[in-house]
């Protein structure tokens, strides 16, 4: 009630606050129409991530017809003002020529100022773009950093990537107890690649070099990806 009266008055976090509630089904109705009427009278007032979240409701289609032109508008304007999901949102949509002509450089560009954030998808993927080249000189070195970044933050496709860097020697030396570590990791977080890439490993390293890796998959992870190396 006190959202209500505080958005009708123009309060640009009151009503970002009551589009959270309609749309999550607190204390009202979930609405999304409702939703979105009051983020986008917060958007309207530069609330970032009301901005923000008129994008993804325009991305999915809740509340509103689906539309990529008008969600890349609204994650532009969150993204200006430093919203790290904003800015990896508009990344993809640059990376996949969603609403905006497919460009991979806007999409390294995005991707980079979220991953320098800390957001773990953003980080992941620029180190894709590192080392596929795309929007980016090719730079292994640098896939390796940015895979690591997110897969020391538990993500389990970065964990299968530097996997897989670890396996073929890009951007790092070869080493395949380090290889099945990460594979296993990635395993134990549910991608569904990763026991395949491990079982590989498996038959290219003897039993102890098995159970250093285990043994040192378990201290990663038991560390909270503290002790990695």
């Amino acid at each position: 009630q006190w959202y209500r009266l505080a958005a009708e008055q123009g309060h640009a976090d009151a009503q970002y606050n009551l589009g959270v509630m309609h749309g999550n089904g607190l204390g009202v109705p979930k609405d999304d129409v409702e939703a979105v009427r009051w983020y986008r009278l917060a958007a309207e007032q530069g609330n970032a991530s009301a901005q923000f979240n008129l994008g993804v409701r325009y991305t999915n289609g809740w509340g509103v017809p689906k539309d990529d032109v008008e969600a890349v508008q609204w994650y532009r304007l969150a993204s200006e003002q430093g919203d790290a999901v904003a800015q990896y949102n508009l990344g993809v949509m640059h990376d996949n020529g969603r609403g905006v002509p497919k460009d991979a450089v806007e999409a390294v560009r995005w991707y980079r100022l979220a991953a320098e954030q800390g957001n773990v998808s953003a980080q992941n993927n620029l180190g894709n773009m590192y080392e596929d080249g795309s929007g980016v000189l090719k730079d292994d070195i640098e896939a390796v950093r940015w895979y690591r970044l997110a897969a020391e933050q538990g993500l389990a496709s970065a964990q299968y990537n530097l996997g897989l860097m670890y396996a073929n020697g890009l951007g790092v030396l070869k080493d395949l107890v380090f290889a099945h570590m990460w594979s296993n990791i990635a395993g134990a977080n549910g991608h569904e690649n990763a026991p395949k890439l491990r079982d590989l490993l498996e038959g290219e390293i003897t039993p102890e070099q098995i159970s250093e890796a285990t043994r040192r998959a378990r201290g990663c992870m038991s560390s909270g990806y503290s002790d990695c190396d």
